[in-house]
């Protein structure tokens, strides 16, 4: 990612009207939510450009503003899309926290306006305000779960439609059938 591109987030009230819908910004009240708007930076990107790439660092917390982004896993040098991404949606969050290398790809699927909160301004209000940072947390926290949930969702769907017919791999356990 190119760090030219970033600009602190000048126009705030043009987020004030998605403020509802971004779930990692639940439960702030208005002084809290002025206090993050604060160190929030913009990006835009057009369409087709890479936002990070797995392996990559995690260095920020994206929320969409405007557009739509694919994340897409390699596997094998190919590209599965996994999930897209929409306005007042967040992605990125989880591997800050984690502190681990991006295990994804995010690209553009259309022109698209991020907000960015890097991991050096998160981390910065766990000492200046530990309110904001446990309600960031929490709430990453919760937007992680209801993603691991959907994920659930998905592979017992996909597992379901299996042919087990030759196998004992996958096979159900005897007391749940």
């Amino acid at each position: 990612m190119n760090d030219r591109c970033r600009e602190p987030l000048k126009d705030v009230e043009s987020i004030r009207h998605i403020v509802n819908d971004i779930a990692i910004l639940a439960g702030l009240d208005e002084n809290q939510l002025d206090t993050v708007f604060s160190v929030l930076q913009y990006m835009s990107f057009a369409r087709g450009s890479f936002i990070f790439e797995k392996g990559d660092y995690p260095q920020d917390i994206y929320v969409i503003l405007k557009g739509s982004v694919r994340l897409l896993l390699d596997i094998g040098g190919e590209y599965l899309e996994k999930m897209v991404f929409t306005r007042g949606q967040c992605f990125g969050e989880t591997s800050v926290i984690g502190i681990e290398t991006h295990t994804a790809s995010i690209v553009a699927a259309e022109d698209t306006e991020l907000i960015l909160l890097s991991r050096k301004e998160l981390f910065r209000f766990y000492k200046t305000d530990k309110d904001i940072f446990c309600m960031l947390v929490l709430n990453i926290a919760r937007e992680a779960c209801r993603r691991l949930n959907k994920t659930d969702e998905i592979l017992l769907h996909y597992f379901a439609h299996l042919d087990h017919s030759d196998d004992h791999v996958g096979s159900m356990h005897p007391a749940l059938k």
